[in-house]
């Protein structure tokens, strides 16, 4: 486990909700940000602030220097090749936008989705890796295919039945934000490649929470957010192998994502600015990867950087062992429900349920008046819902911060709204 000293990190943590002390179970919504990330914004605006690949001074070399060594610290981070196949984006949801825009056009050649050809995604996916892909179905007249659950997981035998001789490309989320199940992706993507076609991975969810290497996985795109690994929001990741970001056409056009203009034409800058038109949140970019500054020495600690001093592997038993406690307590109250998968090596990130008789919101309100923060909806995974047949759930999200002890505080609260607060 994770000490609890860790906390001293965090100054939110300090903090008090509804007179309580604060008890902070939403980290799969957003995550809190260790001081030595605060410090790091405050620092780059206060030393080495200026614009990108645009000036020839020191100040603005600087700058430049530190953005692009936080994409290389980002790809050591997951296992890419080298920084060029990291595209800095505001979010998860920009990060899969890029490549649905990217494969409709028609500069991306064989790769460009065409009428008749297929994309396949699954129930359990978060709406940013649902509403674009409806969206692009239709305008482009392709077929998408929706596959299903088994018991909580993702029915892999369902997935390999509708892969086909049109199917061009799957789109499957590492970790269930709802059900917290974790997809076998590495078995997908051989799958996938298997039957031709292109894998991309929405791991908003895993990349915080557990080791992922992009190349172990075999995926060809992967997509991130940084503010749910302590990182500042407006932070987002895509990667993609090389040679398909080489093929692609870009997503925005104008300033810095151009290598010539003339009146009768364009060209493309060098991977991975070919995919970061306009001036980037250069100090967010620094807080997510880090960055040392070459003319001081100083060291600009990158989320990236924290969680990588504390092992994510160490991460993940940390993660799975509150987990752990959080489903158990939560099956041994009777009228609580718990979603997604028994087996607890399946399970990651969250843990969704629901109280007989009680609006999950009601539940998450009851809970936010003893200082504890939840999350109650739909998750943004409305057509996951309908196939559970559920309006919503509560959602509890443990994260490197939280302790046993919290855990055990949020179990005696849910028995007591289910034994005296509930009609």
């Amino acid at each position: 486990m994770i000490p609890a000293s860790i906390r001293d990190d965090f100054p939110a943590l300090g903090s008090l909700g509804g007179g309580k002390p604060l008890i902070y179970l939403d980290n799969a919504a957003t995550t809190q940000r260790p001081r030595q990330v605060l410090e790091t914004i405050s620092a780059f605006y206060q030393t080495a602030n200026a614009n990108i690949h645009r000036s020839p001074h020191s100040l603005g070399q600087a700058a430049t220097q530190m953005y692009e060594q936080a994409h290389e610290n980002v790809a050591r981070f997951i296992g890419a090749g080298s920084g060029r196949e990291i595209v800095f984006l505001r979010n998860t949801t920009e990060a899969l936008n890029l490549v649905a825009t990217s494969l409709r056009r028609r500069e991306s050649g064989p790769l460009m989705l065409r009428p008749g050809d297929e994309v396949v995604i699954t129930i359990m996916e978060h709406h940013s890796n649902f509403v674009p892909w409806q969206a692009l179905c239709r305008e482009a007249d392709l077929k998408l295919r929706i596959t299903g659950l088994r018991d909580g997981l993702l029915d892999l035998d369902e997935l390999a039945a509708a892969l086909g001789p049109r199917t061009r490309l799957v789109c499957c989320t590492h970790v269930s934000n709802v059900l917290g199940a974790i997809n076998p992706v590495a078995d997908i993507a051989r799958m996938v490649h298997g039957a031709g076609a292109l894998l991309l991975v929405d791991a908003a969810q895993s990349v915080p929470c557990m080791p992922v290497n992009v190349q172990a996985l075999g995926c060809d795109f992967l997509a991130f957010s940084g503010h749910k690994m302590l990182a500042p929001f407006g932070t987002g990741v895509l990667y993609g192998r090389e040679e398909l970001l080489q093929q692609m056409s870009p997503f925005l056009f104008g300033g810095d994502m151009i290598q010539t203009v003339t009146e009768s034409g364009s060209t493309w800058n060098a991977l991975p600015w070919k995919f970061e038109a306009g001036t980037p949140d250069v100090a967010a970019g620094v807080a997510l990867g880090g960055a040392t500054d070459r003319r001081t020495g100083a060291r600009l600690v990158g989320a990236v950087d924290y969680l990588a001093g504390i092992g994510m592997d160490v991460v993940r038993a940390h993660e799975a062992a509150l987990l752990d406690r959080l489903v158990s307590g939560l099956r041994d109250v009777a009228g609580v429900r718990v979603t997604g998968p028994a087996d607890p090596a399946r399970r990651a990130a969250a843990v969704s349920f629901s109280v007989d008789g009680a609006d999950p919101s009601v539940v998450a309100q009851m809970l936010d008046s003893e200082g504890i923060c939840v999350r109650a909806g739909g998750h943004c995974a409305y057509p996951l819902a309908a196939r559970l047949g559920v309006e919503g759930t509560v959602r509890a999200s443990p994260y490197i911060y939280n302790t046993i002890d919290e855990v055990e505080r949020f179990l005696e609260l849910v028995k007591d709204i289910v034994a005296n607060r509930v009609a």
